[in-house]
């Protein structure tokens, strides 16, 4: 069986287009006009190992606020489609990556409610070329909203503002991976003692 999610959200301030497979091999093609938020996109993809398409038209004549939001939302949505009912995965995912001087630990669950835990260094650059460093945590806000999951993502040390919020990419990619992966010994079975999730 497939897991798919395809999303299209369509508003005044942005056109876009997410389509993600869970158990894809890593291929990205990623447009949204902020070339740094492609960059984090990618790795996304390719360190999750799906394969994923985001497509995003929007009002950067303003800013880039609305394109990175509603591409994220957008992106939350087609991943919680794609889980389905979310038989047989692990659920739980964790993992810490290093970028140079920078460090990132992310732990995920794939729990249906949504919530996020976030740090990094408070003294980071403001910008990454148009990328605005304050996005990165709304960013994971309006993921963690649709993909309905708890997220804690947390960057106890770095120094390069590229770096610090790139490991929390490849990091959220890796604990995604595995959390939403297929357990061999669970086949048929929910992650939860409630019976839903």
């Amino acid at each position: 069986m497939s897991r798919v999610g395809r999303v299209e959200r369509v508003t005044k301030e942005t056109s876009v287009l997410v389509e993600i497979d869970l158990d894809g091999s890593g291929k990205v093609e990623v447009s949204t006009g902020v070339g740094f938020y492609d960059h984090m996109l990618d790795q996304l993809g390719r360190h999750g190992l799906f394969d994923l398409t985001v497509k995003t038209e929007g009002d950067l004549h303003i800013d880039s606020h609305h394109t990175i939001e509603d591409s994220a939302l957008a992106l939350g949505a087609a991943f919680k489609q794609a889980l389905g009912d979310k038989v047989g995965i692990y659920r739980f995912g964790n993992c810490t990556v290093p970028l140079d001087e920078s460090l990132a630990q992310v732990t995920v669950d794939l729990s249906g409610r949504p919530y996020l835990v976030h740090t990094e260094p408070e003294n980071m650059a403001p910008m990454i070329g148009e990328y605005d460093t304050t996005m990165t945590r709304h960013i994971l806000e309006s993921f963690v909203a649709q993909a309905q999951i708890a997220l804690h993502v947390h960057v106890p040390y770095g120094r390069n503002a590229h770096h610090i919020v790139e490991c929390q990419f490849k990091a959220l990619a890796r604990a995604l991976r595995y959390a939403s992966e297929r357990d061999p010994r669970a086949v048929g079975i929910l992650p939860s003692t409630k019976g839903a999730l």
